[in-house]
């Protein structure tokens, strides 16, 4: 990542508000037992395929979708990178390839896969013909062109996703080839999924554009308020099968956990995103409400200071991550809104990237709660007793009552903490500066996808210090060169080793602590039909793909 906007946008703004008074309720030891409860398996709430009797009907079917946080409102997708501005995006765009349900990438414009030359330093694509934008422009290679380099040569947020691609060269108006500076693991499972700008006209006035955009997706750009709305209608023309039935959408502003719940049981909205832990039982208990939800590849965690205060002290944070238990906390806090993790990798791009890492392995080096082990190692590391750590979160969601919870805790054993709860803009100015009067933990989310590199590389490489990452961790020998040897490198397994020491050093010197990796979930009435969660929360409402079209049933 390129600089301290993109950390903001990448950071999940999603999450249940829990009140400081649950929060109290549930500290005492009782309320820390490693005992994970029972909680709703997510893909529980998968539903299958589902065909309208009346297409016609279903054709005229408009859908209002409320949006969990304010969007950024940068609707160009070379530049935006939060994503509620990218649910918008996703469907006026179409992509290069695009991930499926089950994050692996296919083709979307592009005519098949690409054809790899030298030793995965070249990629050739074809792109299908006959494709056209909204205002009859064809798409062409230059296009996709564009679309690849835009955003290093404009020095965007989205820069570090394309920084590796070294020239693009226009073979005809359907074939491209892309160099690499060097071979670039995630480059097929990630990179590839570029969104396809209009060259021509998003040049012409960027600004325009942004906020009134031109793809070639099954949906068209017609109405925005900012802060309020936007609007989209059907594309009538749109190239690809199969035609959506949903003739109009309508996404609003809803950061209010309880407000959001309201509408959706009340019927004055059709769906929403993101069911709150606190809501959970309420919604699932409706008799015209139903949850759908998917595994996604967030990852939250516990960052510490590891540049100036005792958190700089490996044993202070191992004491701080045995002074609470994350499963407690999570069953608790989230229920079957999330699953704890016990490495920066979560559990679907761990599957859906073919890693087969250790995972059980990684549970059993995680910290478990052991009040009487964190009071020991403050002791031993010379702690003194007035020692009130400044944590500081995201305000009003699971993120700011964690870091209540680990105050609890530390007050328990004889120490305590300064907790804050910061507004995103105030957050990401404050947990880079590795200044411990700012902060000595935060807590924050990170998206990435099927590749490891996502996590590692922007979240614990030494170049993103004050941009991605805040604790300045230096390292054990190799552990920075580790990371940009496993992104430069094509070969599978070599790269697997490199992250499952990389994550084993993570593990046993906690820069950072995994926390949980919160699912995608959306609430909709009964009559919303054939919808689908997404694992990537920016593809979601999905509306149309070969696996789903939404359409609502009078």
């Amino acid at each position: 990542m390129v600089d301290k906007l993109q950390t903001r946008r990448r950071v999940l703004a999603s999450g249940a508000a829990v009140s400081a008074a649950t929060i109290a309720g549930c500290i005492g030891e009782d309320a820390e037992g490693d005992d994970g409860g029972d909680v709703a398996d997510i893909s529980e709430y998968q539903y299958d395929r589902e065909e309208p009797d009346d297409e016609d009907a279903a054709r005229e079917s408009s859908l209002e979708f409320l949006q969990p946080a304010e969007r950024d409102e940068d609707f160009d997708p070379v530049v935006s990178f939060d994503s509620y501005s990218m649910q918008v995006a996703n469907l006026v765009f179409d992509g290069l390839y695009e991930w499926d349900d089950e994050m692996g990438l296919e083709p979307k414009i592009a005519d098949g896969m690409p054809e790899e030359e030298d030793d995965g330093e070249t990629y050739v694509f074809e792109i299908q013909d006959g494709i056209e934008f909204h205002n009859g422009d064809e798409v062409t290679a230059g296009d996709v062109a564009h679309s690849f380099t835009a955003p290093v040569e404009e020095e965007t947020e989205n820069a570090a996703t394309y920084a590796m691609i070294e020239s693009t060269e226009v073979v005809d108006d359907h074939t491209l080839e892309v160099a690499l500076e060097h071979p670039y693991g995630p480059f097929t499972l990630v990179t590839m999924a570029v969104p396809v700008v209009p060259e021509d006209v998003r040049t012409e006035d960027r600004d325009e554009f942004n906020t009134d955009p031109i793809g070639s997706g099954p949906f068209e750009f017609v109405d925005f308020q900012s802060g309020e709305y936007v609007e989209l209608e059907r594309w009538d023309d749109y190239w690809d099968e199969p035609q959506p039935y949903v003739e109009e959408i309508r996404f609003e502003d809803a950061p209010d956990d309880a407000n959001r719940v309201a509408q959706v049981l009340a019927g004055d909205a059709d769906v929403i995103d993101t069911v709150p832990a606190t809501e959970w039982d309420e919604v699932e208990g409706a008799d015209d409400v139903r949850i759908h939800g998917s595994r996604s590849p967030s990852y939250m965690y516990l960052g510490f200071n590891c540049n100036e205060g005792e958190t700089t002290d490996p044993d202070v944070r191992r004491a701080v991550s045995h002074s609470f238990s994350m499963q407690a906390f999570v069953d608790e806090h989230l229920g079957p809104a999330a699953a704890p993790l016990s490495s920066p990798i979560p559990e679907i791009t761990n599957d859906e990237g073919d890693w087969d890492f250790p995972v059980d392995e990684w549970e059993e080096q995680m910290p478990e709660y052991d009040p009487d082990q964190a009071e020991q190692l403050l002791e031993d590391a010379g702690v003194p007793d007035g020692w009130e750590p400044r944590i500081i979160a995201p305000e009003g969601g699971p993120r700011e009552a964690l870091a209540e919870r680990i105050g609890s805790r530390l007050t328990e054993i004889g120490y305590g903490a300064d907790v804050q709860g910061m507004s995103f803009a105030t957050l990401v100015d404050t947990y880079t500066t590795g200044n411990a009067d700012d902060y000595e933990m935060y807590l924050l989310g990170w998206t990435g996808g099927p590749d490891p590199d996502a996590y590692f590389y922007n979240l614990f490489h030494e170049s993103q210090e004050e941009v991605g990452q805040g604790h300045f961790y230096e390292g054990q020998g190799e552990f920075h060169d580790n990371i940009v040897a496993a992104r430069e490198s094509a070969d599978h397994d070599e790269r697997r080793d490199l992250y499952i020491e990389l994550t084993e050093e993570v593990l046993e010197y906690l820069p950072a602590l995994p926390a949980y990796s919160e699912h995608n979930t959306m609430a909709a009435r009964e009559n919303v039909r054939d919808l689908h969660a997404h694992p990537a929360v920016s593809y979601n409402p999905r509306i149309v793909s070969d696996y789903q079209n939404t359409w609502i049933e009078e």
